[in-house]
């Protein structure tokens, strides 16, 4: 089932506020009452409307956090000049950070080089603390894409990670959630124009998504409507001014966004 959030037209008659729904095989968008995190999946009666008439969302805005694991995958520690961790490396990014499909990237007037990090993230669907590894689909809502991006020279220079990945539109995520995504050697494919920069499946991640939720709620609790981007492959590099990035992964649409001033 893929979720979507939007901005309805006025046609349907439910105000300005975004709305859920869900998206067919025909691009139909059938409207939900509430939010599906808190309130289920509640179709309103005969509110269908074509996404081409819509603005798609983010999907999810995070109540409390974005959870990010770093260096995931071992081509990209070895590129980013470390070792492969021997436990997950995680980080947070606040929820302000998060926009949608087709939004802008904003260069920060402090950074000289931002990059893309093309990831996998999971959806949180309820209050959960230390989630043993075979009960981790129990935690789940669903799979939607993200682009972890990063002020790089910010990273360097401060030495650690908090300001050089917090930045207002440092977090894209869609263009929807899959709730019946199953990871295994779907590839991550990032591009620039026609340049493929990043091409690995997900089942080259260090660390198993199971592994992952289970080290994660260990830490801190996770709350529904919690994402966690599970890392990035190799490839990384700089955007420059006016540059589509497209994020994609089979079974979870493309995520487009540009880089702009």
């Amino acid at each position: 089932m893929r979720i979507v959030r939007f901005t309805p037209p006025a046609e349907l008659g439910l105000g300005n506020d975004p709305h859920y729904g869900i998206l067919n095989e025909q691009d139909d968008i059938l409207v939900l009452r509430g939010d599906p995190l808190f309130s289920g999946i509640v179709p309103i009666p005969d509110k269908l409307i074509s996404k081409s008439k819509v603005k798609l969302l983010a999907p999810v805005i995070p109540r409390s956090k974005v959870v990010c694991v770093g260096k995931n995958y071992a081509d990209h520690a070895t590129e980013m000049g470390g070792e492969v961790p021997k436990e997950p490396i995680i980080f947070l990014k606040p929820n302000t950070t998060v926009v949608g499909p087709g939004d802008n990237i904003v260069k920060p007037s402090q950074a000289q080089r931002v990059d893309y990090e093309g990831e996998l993230a999971i959806v949180i669907s309820r209050i959960c603390k230390d989630v043993p590894i075979e009960k981790y689909q129990d935690v789940i809502f669903g799979y939607t894409i993200a682009n972890d991006v990063t002020a790089r020279d910010l990273q360097k220079t401060d030495g650690q990670w908090t300001r050089a990945k917090s930045f207002d539109t440092f977090c894209p995520l869609g263009p929807w959630i899959e709730t019946e995504f199953e990871p295994s050697n779907q590839k991550i494919v990032t591009k620039i124009g026609d340049d493929v920069k990043q091409n690995e499946p997900i089942s080259s991640m260090i660390f198993s998504i199971p592994k992952i939720i289970n080290f994660i709620t260990q830490v801190m609790t996770l709350l529904p409507g919690d994402v966690i981007l599970t890392g990035t492959p190799a490839g990384i590099g700089a955007m420059q001014l006016g540059e589509k990035v497209v994020i994609s992964i089979d079974g979870l649409g493309q995520l487009e966004n540009t880089f702009v001033n």
